[in-house]
C-alpha cells in the first residue's frame, strides 16, 4: 500500500456539498459586506440586518416582545440580530447546495435576500424613501455573482478519466473542481468583502462623530429652578440597596432602536404643530437651551417592568417644561376646552409615542430633557432631547430622540404600541420590590436588614410592610422622601430564625391605595402583584 493510498481522503460528493455549502456562505458574507459599505453611504438604518431586524420587532406580537425583554433584558436586541444572522446563514448555504444542481436559480436565490431587505428597509417608519433599497439591492447583486461565479469553478465539465488515472484523479476529474481557479476567487471574494465590511463599519463610525463632537461641546446652562438637595437620609446605609440616583451607565434602557440614532444637535430640530395649536413653532437645540430650564429628580419606569424587575431608575434630569411650551403655541388642555386629548412625540427612529395632553399639562414637571445626572443626555438615552412625564409609563410618555410633536386625538391615531395592544392611558403602579436579601440567600440566624425601594411615580409612597411567611404585615422604616415623583427607600430590621421563610412586600401610596395582591402581566398597562423572596436561615 503506497503513502498515497493511507492517507484518508473525502469522498468527492461529499467534497461537493461542502465546498457548495461555502461558496454560499462566502456568496452570503459578500452580500452582508457591501450592503454595510453601502449603507454606510445612504444611512445605517438601512442595512439589511437592522431593517429586517426592525421589521421583525414592528410585526412581533406583543407578548413575545414581552417574553424577550423578560428573559434576555437589554441585550434583547443582540439576541434578534444574532438569530437574524443566523437564519441568513443557513439560507446562505442552503443556497450554495442548491446552486451546485441548479447555478441559475442558486444565484438567483441570492436576490430574494436583497427583496427581503429591501422592502423592509423602505417600510420602516423612519425610512427616507427608496434610497433606503440600495443597501439590499446591491449587496445582493454582489452576493448573487459571487456564488454564480464560485459554483462555475466546481460545475466545469470534464473529460472522461483515463484509466491509469489515480483514484484520487478521478475523483477531482469526476466532480469538475477547478481547484486552483476555485481557491483564488474563494480568497478574493472573501478578502474583497472583508474589505468592504471594515470600510463600512468604518465610514459609520465617521459619520457619527458630528454627533460625538456634538455633544462633547455641550455645556449645559445653570438651571433657573435647581432640583433641591437630595434629603438627608434619602440614601440608606445598608448594603445591597438600589442607589437612590442611578447612574447613566446603569440606567435602564428598553426601546426598539437596533441601531442607537446618533443625532447631531447643531442640526437637530422640534416642530410642534396639530389640533389646538395656533402658533406651530421649530426649535433648534439651542433655542431650548436658551430657554428656563428647570432640574428635577424622577424616577422612571418601563411598562415592560416584572414585578420586582430591574426597570426602573431614578435620575437628575435638566429640561424645558413642556406644558410652557405648549401654552406658548396656544394648546389648551381638554380640561380647558381645548380639541386635542393626545400628544404624539415622534422619534427619528420612527417610533410614536402618545401622552394625554391633560397630564402633561396638569402641573407635573414634564419635562423636554436636555441633561442627565449633570451631563448631556447619553446617547442611549435621547441624545440630544427626550421627553419625560412623571407619572406615566415610558411608552406613553418618554419618547427619546425626539424630533416632532403633534396634538391630535386618542379617537383619530394610535401610537406604535397602542396598535400593538397596550393601553392608550398608563399611569404608573404602586409598587415595591426587595432588593436584599436576595432570592434564595442563606443569612445567618438573627438580625437581618431587609431593604428595597417602592414607588408610586407622582403620588407618593406613604408607607412600605414587610410580612414574613404568613404572618401579620410589619411596618418599614422609610427613608427621606425627595419627592412625590421619584422613588423611596425602605428597610426593617428582620429577627431572622433558622429555617425556610418567604418574604414579602407591599406599599401604600400617598392616596392610601395599598398595592394590590392580585397579579397581572405587564401587557396591556403593567405588571401588578407583590414582590416576596424565598430565603434560608442557617
Amino acid at each position: 500500500m503506497t503513502d498515497d493510498e493511507k492517507k484518508p481522503r473525502i469522498p468527492r460528493n461529499w467534497l461537493r456539498l461542502i465546498l457548495g455549502s461555502f461558496s454560499g456562505a462566502l456568496a452570503g458574507f459578500a452580500a452582508l459586506a457591501v450592503a454595510e459599505l453601502v449603507s454606510a453611504w445612504v444611512r445605517p438604518q438601512s442595512g439589511p440586518v437592522i431593517a429586517v431586524g426592525g421589521a421583525a420587532i414592528d410585526r412581533t406580537p406583543a407578548g413575545v416582545k414581552d417574553w424577550a425583554i423578560r428573559n434576555f433584558g437589554t441585550n434583547d436586541k443582540l439576541v434578534l440580530q444574532l438569530g437574524i444572522l443566523a437564519v441568513l446563514a443557513l439560507f446562505a448555504l442552503a443556497l450554495g447546495l442548491v446552486a451546485l444542481r441548479y447555478r441559475r436559480t442558486g444565484a438567483a436565490g441570492v436576490l430574494v435576500f436583497g427583496i427581503v431587505g429591501a422592502a423592509a428597509a423602505t417600510g420602516r417608519p423612519d425610512s427616507t424613501g427608496l434610497t433606503d433599497a440600495l443597501p439590499s439591492a446591491v449587496g445582493a447583486a454582489v452576493g448573487a455573482v459571487v456564488l454564480f461565479l464560485l459554483v462555475g469553478h466546481l460545475t466545469l465539465p470534464t473529460s472522461k478519466p483515463s484509466p491509469s488515472s489515480s483514484e484520487e484523479g478521478d475523483s477531482v476529474r469526476a466532480a469538475g473542481w477547478d481547484r486552483r481557479g476555485f481557491v483564488i476567487a474563494a480568497t478574493a471574494a472573501a478578502a474583497a468583502s472583508a474589505g468592504a465590511g471594515a470600510l463600512g463599519r468604518s465610514l459609520t463610525g465617521s459619520r457619527g462623530q458630528d454627533a460625538i463632537a456634538s455633544r462633547r461641546n455641550v455645556a449645559l446652562p445653570t438651571p433657573a429652578s435647581p432640583a433641591p438637595a437630595v434629603p438627608k437620609g434619602a440614601q440608606l446605609r445598608i448594603p445591597g440597596i438600589s442607589a437612590f440616583t442611578t447612574p447613566n451607565n446603569d440606567f435602564y434602557r428598553v426601546d426598539t432602536a437596533l441601531v442607537v440614532p446618533k443625532v447631531n444637535a447643531t442640526t437637530w430640530q422640534l416642530r410642534i404643530h396639530g389640533k389646538g395649536v395656533t402658533r406651530p413653532v421649530t426649535l433648534s437645540f439651542d433655542d431650548l437651551l436658551q430657554r428656563e430650564l428647570i432640574e428635577r429628580d424622577i424616577t422612571l419606569t418601563c411598562v415592560s417592568n416584572e414585578v420586582g424587575g430591574p426597570y426602573v431608575g431614578n435620575a437628575r434630569w435638566i429640561g424645558v417644561r413642556l406644558a410652557d411650551l405648549l401654552a406658548e403655541c396656544g394648546v389648551k388642555p381638554p380640561s380647558r376646552g381645548g380639541p386635542a386629548d393626545q400628544l404624539v412625540a415622534r422619534s427619528v427612529d420612527g417610533m410614536t409615542i402618545g401622552s394625554p395632553v391633560d397630564d402633561v399639562m396638569d402641573g407635573r414637571d414634564a419635562l423636554l430633557a436636555v441633561g442627565m445626572n449633570g451631563q448631556p443626555l447619553p446617547f442611549e438615552h435621547g441624545f440630544p432631547v427626550r421627553m419625560l412625564v412623571p407619572g406615566l409609563y415610558g411608552y406613553v410618555s418618554a419618547c427619546k430622540w425626539i424630533k416632532d410633536i403633534e396634538l391630535t386625538t386618542f379617537d383619530a391615531y394610535d401610537s406604535y404600541w397602542v396598535k400593538r395592544k397596550w393601553a392608550r392611558k398608563a399611569p404608573i403602579k404602586t409598587q415595591s420590590r426587595i432588593d436584599t436579601p436576595k432570592p434564595f440567600a442563606r443569612p445567618e440566624a438573627g438580625t437581618v436588614m431587609v431593604g428595597g425601594v417602592a414607588w408610586a411615580q407622582h403620588r407618593g409612597i406613604d408607607k412600605v410592610e414587610i410580612r414574613v411567611d404568613d404572618g401579620p404585615w410589619q411596618e418599614a422604616r422609610l427613608a427621606a422622601e425627595d419627592s412625590r415623583d421619584t422613588w423611596r427607600q425602605w428597610s426593617f430590621p428582620w429577627q431572622a430564625s433558622k429555617g425556610g421563610h418567604t418574604l414579602t412586600v407591599r406599599a401604600t401610596d400617598r392616596t392610601g391605595a395599598v398595592q394590590t395582591e392580585k397579579r397581572a402581566r405587564t401587557i396591556p398597562d403593567g405588571a401588578s402583584g407583590r414582590h416576596s423572596v424565598v430565603v434560608t436561615v442557617g
